[in-house]
This record gives C-alpha cells, structure tokens and sequence, in this order.
C-alpha cells in the first residue's frame, strides 16, 4: 500500500537514483538591491533550480515516473500534458529511456516550449486550452496503452521533487521557512515532504497567482477544487485543478497557500533579473513575489529560502513581463514619493 507522502527514506533512494542523471543545483545568497533595500536583518537565499537540465525542476519527477517503467510499458511509450515545462522533461526522460513520447500542450504555450519537444523526439499534439488538453492526453493514455505521466500528481512525481528540498536543507541549514511556487502543488509537496521530516520546525509556504488559485481554494474547502478558468502570465502555474495525493501531502506538510498577482510577478521577475541577473520566467519569481507581498511582515528578520524554479521563456515574452514590471515599480516608487512629500508637507 502506498504511504501517504514521501518517506525521507524514498527521499534519499530517489536521489540515489538520480544521481548523474540530474544536476545538483545551487544556493545564492541575495545580499543585493530589493533585499538590501527591504530586508535588513535577514537572510535570503535562492535555491536555483532553474540551472536544471531542462530548465526546471519538472526533470525530477520526470525521470523518476520513467525509471518505474517496466519493459512493456517502456515499448508502449509515455504521454504528458503539459503548458511546456513538463513537457519539455519528459520528452527529454523518455529520450534518454529510448521510448516514445508524445505530449499535448494548449495552443497558447510557448514557441520555445513546443520547439524545444520537438528537438527532443517528442509529437507534439496542440490543443485549444488547458482542459482540453487533459481530455486528450486521458484519451491516448486509453486509446494507446501509454503510460501518463502526470504533470504533478503521484507519488513517483512528489519523489522527485522532494529531492529539490532534500538538496535545499543540506546546502542551507537552520531555514526559518521555505517557500514554494504552486500549480498543481507536485513542488510544493515534494519539498514540503522533505523539509518538515528533516526540520519540523521550518514553515513552508506555497504561492499561487490570483488567476490560477486550485490549491488556494483547496485548502479554504479542505477538498481538491477545480478552476474554471485560468488566467495568469505564469503559465507554467496554470494548473486546472488540484488532485488528491498533491492536496494530502500539501495540506499536511504546508503551513499556508498565500497568493500574488500579475503585477507583482512582474515586478520580482525584474528584482531577480536587476540583483541577481536572473533570466526567471513568470512561475519562477511567485516565491519572490511573495516575499515581498503577502509574507513581507511575518518573513522579516528570518532565514529565508525561495525556489527559483524554472526558466523556459523566449526573449521576446520576458522583455515585455520586464517591462511590465518596471512600469509597477514606477507606479510604486511614484506613490512612495507622494506619502513622502505629503508627509513633509505636513
């Protein structure tokens, strides 16, 4: 019978067992600017998971559903639905496992993401949106005997990304607390897992965008809610709908589900390019939105680790989020300027 949530045990084996396979990625100390600036007495330090091969932490997980395969399922083949991210890693698993993948993605997902699949060997099937991926990648998971490998449910996928806390608590002892981007919750509930079996003390938070809240509103419910509609620049983050294994895990290891939005994505992802010359695509920069949004008070002063979780965004798309976020930081720094010459006027 499966347990309930990673063992620190199944932990350890599934990093033996990924071992030369994955890299292991590094720590910063953000020391620099915003933090400088608006963190005083405490630590911040960014686990960079986007260095992954890849791109993203999704290789993890990935690799460790494609190593359960038996040989007749390896012969069969692998299918994934994903807005790119996912995708990119299994087609890059079931490459190195010399079996077949074929991923289906919404028509909306990056140029990159989908040319990426492609130079890996993978058939790349696009769909109108988000849900109608999913019906179709269930239809060839039927209709073809293909192996699903889900985006972030399951406990082979939590093994995964479990590792990422695993290397986290190792590099970085002491942590005050953890926080974690959420879209389907598969990161969050792998860390999660490892984090409070090794320091149960550490908090860990997840963080979602405003426009894709599944785990969010699970949570408030205490049951895996859907979305009807997802609406957010982190794309990678649009997950529809929570699922049962990744709300346990989450709902027993995550202290709280805090949400960001649009504008204050943007605007980290400009804090995370200016002070640490990070090319962070919109998913990677939810923890540091949240850092300096919804967690500000309760994170000062405390030893603090954020995922940087991923980089897959062509030039164009991260010009304009930049962009974007230099106009929020404007606005900001226009209406600081206002309270302070009220203020000295009074």
């Amino acid at each position: 019978m499966t347990q309930l949530y990673p063992s620190l045990a199944e932990i350890r084996a599934t990093a033996q067992r990924l071992q030369g396979k994955i890299l292991e990625t590094p720590v910063w100390r953000w020391q620099t600017g915003v933090v400088e600036q608006q963190f005083a007495g405490g630590e911040v330090w960014l686990k960079l998971e986007l260095f992954q091969k890849t791109g993203t932490f999704k290789l993890r997980g990935a690799l460790n559903c494609v190593a359960a395969l038996d040989e007749p399922a390896r012969q069969r083949g692998i299918v994934a639905v994903s807005a790119g991210n996912h995708a990119i890693a299994a087609a890059y698993a079931a490459r190195l496992a010399e079996c077949s993948a074929k991923v289906v993605m919404p028509q909306h997902a990056s140029p990159a993401r989908i040319a990426a699949c492609r130079d890996l060997g993978a058939e790349v099937l696009l769909m109108p949106d988000v849900h109608q991926a999913f019906a179709r990648g269930r239809e060839i998971e039927r209709d073809e005997a293909r192996t699903m490998l889900h985006p972030y449910e399951g406990p082979l996928t939590a093994q995964g990304t479990a590792t990422v806390g695993l290397e986290l608590m190792a590099q970085v002892p002491h942590l005050d607390a953890v926080v974690v981007p959420v879209g389907g919750g598969g990161l969050c509930a792998g860390i999660a897992a490892a984090v409070k079996q090794i320091n149960p003390a550490c908090a860990v938070y997840g963080v979602e965008p405003f426009g894709a809240d599944a785990l969010y509103r699970s949570f408030a419910s205490g049951q895996p809610e859907a979305l009807e509609r997802v609406d957010t620049v982190a794309d990678s983050l649009g997950a529809p709908y929570a699922m049962a294994y990744s709300f346990g895990v989450c709902r027993r290891f995550v202290n709280e589900v805090v949400r960001v939005t649009d504008d204050e994505i943007c605007l980290a992802m400009l804090h995370l390019f200016r002070d640490a010359k990070l090319v962070a695509e919109p998913a990677a920069a939810v923890a540091t939105a949240a850092l300096f949004g919804p967690l500000r008070e309760r994170l000062a002063g405390k030893r603090v680790a954020l995922l940087v979780c991923g980089s897959n965004i062509d030039p164009v798309r991260f010009a304009e989020l930049l962009a974007r976020g230099a106009r929020v930081r404007s606005a900001d720094l226009d209406v600081a300027m206002d309270g302070f010459c009220a203020g000295s006027v009074q």
